[in-house]
């Protein structure tokens, strides 16, 4: 998602401009009011969905640290009877960052890596090319996390299902056909943020150089079980076993995608499909790895760094918005899917919100309004 975008979104979460009003679109007297508990009614999310002409929408809603309700809305594909539930797959796009960040953080905790290191001591298949904007400073870890390593490629490429698929060093060297960048720092490493999803490339690069092991497994290993997110994988291109629970994705206009949505060899970076049950379940475990308790998902220290800003407002892997509120959140967007995650930290409340639409962004703040109100949050 371009950095304009996530600075528009996150400014829509602070200022809460409005909250909605769809008593026109709805019967009173068939549908609960949205309050503490109550899941946003069918009607109202129809009507809501309609406006944007966005298919379909998945919720988990976190309340006091546990997840207080979840619940899918609308259909799969459009034009198609296949409805959204809890267990619907979206791609988490952007939002994988975190997770991923999650799993350098594991390895930082087993003594693999160091935050403070020059990746290029651990980096095997591929190394840094050395420049003018390292020769002082070197690519490190935290930079790589916090988006603080001088690194370009703000999106990463996406690619259709079935098409031949470059190598994460091709794409790293601009060496594949449609390539416009490759990653090399382009400022000094440390001294201004540069969302960049090359970096979360290197990532990808680093931690399966050192783990010896695919990402997916070693995610699924570190973060994904731990974190009790079971219907969640890093699998890239998503295996067919899984296409009949998986969302298929959807331009503006509400054509469906081109094979149904693209793959990202880019999986640190993008490549996540996973649930807001999920998600919601993951913001938990590190809530509480924040706070030091014994079902932790990292150690407490790791936890605070992760949620300490590095540099601008983006700790490790997490936007941290100065918004009178600590909280962290991350919004994503691949082709065809627009989510956010958020979670407030003194007080456990957030919400995960996920669609199968380009157009999904308007609706997802719309919803987090309603939320937001509905539990009377401090944002």
């Amino acid at each position: 998602m371009p950095r304009t975008q996530e600075v528009l979104l996150s400014l829509y979460v602070v200022s809460l401009l409005s909250f909605i009003n769809c008593s026109r679109e709805r019967n009173p007297a068939d549908e609960k009011p949205l309050g503490v508990g109550v899941p946003i009614p069918e009607g109202t999310l129809k009507a809501m969905s309609e406006r944007y002409h966005v298919p379909g929408v998945s919720v988990a809603v976190v309340h006091a640290g546990r997840i207080d309700w979840a619940r899918g809305y609308g259909i799969r594909e459009s034009g198609k009877s296949d409805l959204v539930d809890t267990a619907t797959l979206f791609q988490a796009a952007s939002i994988s960052k975190p997770v991923s960040a999650v799993a350098a953080l594991r390895m930082v905790e087993k003594g693999k890596l160091d935050l403070d290191e020059d990746v290029n001591r651990k980096l095997v298949s591929w190394k840094i090319p050395v420049n003018q904007f390292t020769k002082n400073r070197p690519v490190t870890l935290r930079g790589l996390l916090s988006h603080a390593a001088g690194l370009p490629m703000h999106g990463v490429p996406e690619f259709d299902v079935g098409q031949e698929l470059p190598t994460l060093v091709a794409i790293l060297d601009g060496h594949w056909p449609g390539a416009t960048d490759s990653v090399r720092p382009v400022i000094e490493p440390g001294t201004e943020f540069r969302y960049s999803g090359g970096g979360y490339i290197i990532l990808q690069v680093l931690l399966t150089d050192v783990a010896k092991r695919p990402f997916a497994q070693l995610a699924r290993e570190l973060v994904l079980q731990p974190a009790g997110m079971v219907s969640s994988t890093f699998e890239q291109p998503l295996p067919k076993r899984l296409w009949p629970i998986a969302a298929v994705g959807h331009t503006k206009d509400g054509a469906p995608l081109r094979g149904g949505w693209h793959t990202l060899p880019e999986q640190a970076a993008g490549g996540l499909w996973t649930t807001p049950r999920d998600l919601a379940s993951f913001m938990i475990k590190l809530w509480r790895s924040y706070r030091g308790d014994s079902s932790a998902l990292l150690r407490q220290d790791l936890a605070h760094q992760m949620l300490t800003r590095q540099i601008s407002d983006f700790g490790l892997g997490l936007s941290l918005p100065n918004a009178g509120v600590f909280r962290f959140q991350h919004s994503g967007g691949n082709a065809g899917y627009r989510c956010f995650m958020v979670l407030s930290v003194e007080v456990p409340d957030g919400v995960v919100i996920m669609t199968n639409s380009d157009a999904g962004e308007q609706l997802i703040w719309d919803l987090f309004n309603a939320i937001a109100h509905a539990y009377g949050w401090s944002v």
